[in-house]
């Protein structure tokens, strides 16, 4: 089977670095590389944490810093959800490995020039750095096959009444992607708030016995942590697998195809992904909403993500 190839452009963050562990098993994926940006927290700590998991890994893989600020606004973090690492619970070794020369941009501008067949990207963090690769590359945007990526919400917000976290961070990038014409698909809130997992999920995958299973369910437990205390929540979503999974098993979800657009402007809906779900608006359908997912099926396959590492906790 032919591989897709994709570069995985995020801010780890307990769930992105789940989302990388995803692809990284994943036999129907060919990740060309990782790019950085300044999200849940800033760029030197994404980086680093995307670094130390891909090392911990076993997966030599290069990863490239990207932006460390948004377009047009002072980067917003996320602290209080990922903790002061970006990263807080479990405890890594520091990686023995740096980030490329060369920019996030640039590396996916080389990547994307490079291979003969399209491109995939999926993106987990503000678009900051796919909004900048369109701005500097437009000849190279036909070559995108699909921005798979985890943000926005149909209905309702995390970080405002009205926005999602990721978009809210940069809604100038979101704005240029969403207006590319590059097929999107987008797993935002609808979906990944369906994408639950329980601490009966949590123990599954910590009893698998490998380093990579106790990892994973180590990142859950923190990740559980913060929604139990701060939503009242006995659950913990899944957001950036999302985006992963929809590449690598899009049967597992329910969408709509329409058209979203991003609010610039609005005093309570700054951010807000505008998803016209009813077709109301008669504007050309620009992505594919997801709207349900297989929860069962998904923590099938996070399960044995982590073997694919452990080989049953051998």
């Amino acid at each position: 089977m032919k591989k897709i190839p994709v570069i995985i452009d995020c801010d780890p963050g307990h769930d992105d670095a789940i989302a990388l562990i995803l692809a990284c098993a994943s036999e129907k994926l060919d990740v060309l590389g990782v790019t950085t940006v300044g999200g849940n927290q800033t760029i030197e700590k994404t980086s680093k944490n995307a670094l130390k998991v891909l090392e911990f890994i076993g997966k030599t893989i290069p990863v490239a810093k990207g932006a460390d600020v948004p377009i047009r606004r002072e980067l917003e973090i996320a602290p209080e959800v990922h903790g002061e690492t970006g990263l807080d619970g479990p405890v890594l070794p520091d990686a023995k490995t740096s980030a490329i020369e060369g920019t996030a941009v640039d590396f996916i501008a080389k990547c994307v020039m490079e291979n003969q067949e399209k491109l995939s990207l999926i993106a987990t963090g503000p678009l900051t750095n796919i909004a900048i690769f369109l701005l500097s590359y437009p000849q190279l945007a036909e070559k995108i096959e699909r921005i798979s990526l985890m943000g926005g919400a149909a209905i309702g917000g995390n970080w405002s009444a009205a926005a999602e976290f990721n978009i809210l961070v940069d809604p100038e990038a979101a704005s240029i992607v969403f207006q590319s014409g590059i097929p999107i698909t987008m797993a935002g809130l609808d979906v990944t708030h369906k994408a639950r997992i329980y601490r009966e999920d949590i123990e599954k995958i910590r009893s698998q016995g490998g380093r990579v299973a106790c990892f994973v369910a180590d990142l859950l437990d923190y990740f559980s942590k913060f929604h139990a205390e701060q939503c009242g929540w006995d659950f913990a979503p899944l957001h950036d697998p999302c985006a992963v999974l929809y590449e690598t098993a899009p049967e597992l979800f329910s969408y709509k195809d329409c058209h979203v657009e991003i609010d610039l402007e609005g005093e309570h809906t700054l951010g807000c992904t505008v998803s016209d779900l009813n077709g109301l608006t008669n504007k050309p359908v620009n992505a594919r909403v997801l709207l349900d997912i297989d929860r069962e099926k998904m923590i099938e396959l996070l399960v044995e993500a982590v073997n694919q590492y452990d080989k049953g906790g051998e």
